[in-house]
């Protein structure tokens, strides 16, 4: 049932049953780079939905909000020094604003990536000066410094999601560094992951996404098990949904690959089509994600030949993504690791037959081989190469497996439930705050109550962050 938006809201409503404001913070929000911002996205739509306040305050790249279900969009600039086409750039004098800017220049000066830390100071300095504004603050995997101090420092309660570890993906990229100089450059890259296990350790309530994200958390950062919940995520099953209308093109696989990182398997899914191809000549590979220039999935394109047999696409819209899909005789998930695999369960929802490896969570979210696809072991492009084959090959397993699919995300993985989930321990978050802790009024609403708090930033229009009355 819909929670009841005319319910009071403030300290005492947001306790028992009343609307929430939240503050959903994401230091990297754009929904077409990753997983976070399809997460940030998706999941202030439906809270939103159920009668919630949210506000989604996050850095470039910025997150896309759903427009026309009253999400506020609040833009905490860093100095993007990562940003297309001059990633890894140095600003202009003109261009730092005060200490924290600096402490991201020099970071990236010296091979870190500063983004997780930097954000969060700028989130706690921003969210002290609008104290008693928010009933809870979401983190989306910042896990910086800044976020501690709980709700003396923040205003509110702090709920933090972790997708999973990011030690893995470090792990992961030192196993493929072929040189000390690549190892050296991983190690340094990865340095804001020391902080994210000191910072993690000391959180009160953490969420994730799969049981399998639960216990790489507990293993590799060291956060306690009863502090960590599983709270699935999912498709928008509106979206991502069947459509006959759509012509199936024969031998299309398509996959999602946000990043070239040995994380992805892609590069076992290149080398099962080359092996593939020698059954089925027409089998194509459609990419959504950037062509790389270099690496190793652009030297196994060109070692076997595939130019014109793998495509990569990019900044499509969600329609066209999904006709893609839709399109595609078979979906595949590669992955080496994954702590949920949103691809998979999109792919599902729309009825696509789906191959996926059993890496992490990928199996509590594509379900049994043979029942609602097809599994793999991660790595291995020969077991890939068969399964393809195979569906390719038999349009009645491709009918019965996407069928189930969709019906098992339909019962298991969508925004709602997760929406629904995620507010229960909000208010649990909330319930367990000591008494005589902050809880600081909600001031008072209007202009007037504004201008004498100069401290406070502008209220911001909803899904793009401009302040009301301003000239663009």
């Amino acid at each position: 049932m819909a929670e009841d938006p005319r319910t009071a809201s403030g300290p005492a409503g947001a306790a028992d049953g009343g609307p929430l404001r939240i503050a959903l913070l994401t230091y990297k929000g754009n929904p077409y780079c990753g997983g976070q911002g399809v997460y940030v996205r998706h999941l202030s739509r439906e809270l939103a939905r159920l009668g919630h306040h949210v506000e989604v305050i996050g850095a470039q790249p910025y997150p896309v909000i759903d427009e026309g279900h009253g999400i506020t969009l609040t833009e905490l600039p860093s100095l993007d020094l990562y940003r297309s086409p001059d990633p890894f750039r140095t600003p202009k004098a003109g261009e730092y604003r005060d200490w924290i800017d600096a402490v991201e220049v020099g970071t990236m000066w010296t091979g870190g990536f500063p983004e997780p830390l930097t954000f969060s100071l700028r989130a706690r300095r921003h969210l002290a000066a609008r104290r008693g504004e928010f009933d809870v603050v979401h983190d989306n995997q910042t896990l910086g410094y800044g976020l501690l101090g709980g709700p003396s420092a923040l205003g509110a309660p702090l709920v933090t999601t972790i997708h999973h570890p990011i030690t893995v993906d470090r792990r992961l990229d030192l196993a493929a560094a072929t040189t000390r100089r690549r190892r050296l450059s991983v190690r340094r890259w990865y340095g804001f992951t020391r902080m994210q296990k000191r910072v993690a350790r000391r959180l009160p309530a953490v969420l994730t996404v799969s049981g399998s994200s639960k216990q790489e958390i507990v293993d590799d950062l060291g956060v306690r098990d009863e502090r960590v919940s599983v709270v699935h995520i999912g498709a928008d099953t509106d979206l991502w949904s069947p459509d006959p209308s759509v012509p199936e093109v024969p031998g299309r696989i398509v996959t999602t690959s946000s990043a070239d990182v040995p994380l992805k398997g892609l590069v076992h899914l290149v080398d099962a089509l080359a092996k593939l191809r020698v059954e089925v000549p027409h089998a194509h590979l459609v990419v959504v994600g950037k062509r790389p220039e270099r690496g190793p999935v652009a030297r196994a394109v060109a070692k076997h030949g595939l130019e014109d047999a793998v495509r990569f696409v990019k900044g499509v819209s969600d329609e066209e993504l999904v006709d893609l899909v839709r399109g595609a005789q078979v979906a595949c998930v590669p992955s080496l690791y994954e702590g949920f695999s949103l691809p998979a369960a999109e792919a599902m929802a729309t009825g696509t037959p789906l191959v996926a490896t059993t890496g992490g969570a990928i199996p509590e979210v594509a379900g049994p081989d043979g029942e609602t696809c097809l599994a793999v072991p991660p790595g291995d492009a020969d077991a890939l190469a068969g399964c393809l084959t195979r569906l390719l090959g038999d349009p009645g397993l491709r009918a019965r497996l996407g069928a189930a699919g969709r019906e098992r995300v339909l019962a298991r993985f969508t925004w709602r439930q997760a929406a629904l989930g995620t507010v229960a321990h909000y208010r649990a978050a909330i319930a367990a705050r000591r008494p005589g802790g902050d809880t600081a009024p909600r001031p008072a609403a209007g202009p007037d109550a504004r201008a004498a708090r100069p401290d406070v930033p502008p209220v911001t229009t909803p899904a793009t962050g401009t302040p009301l009355g301003s000239h663009r």
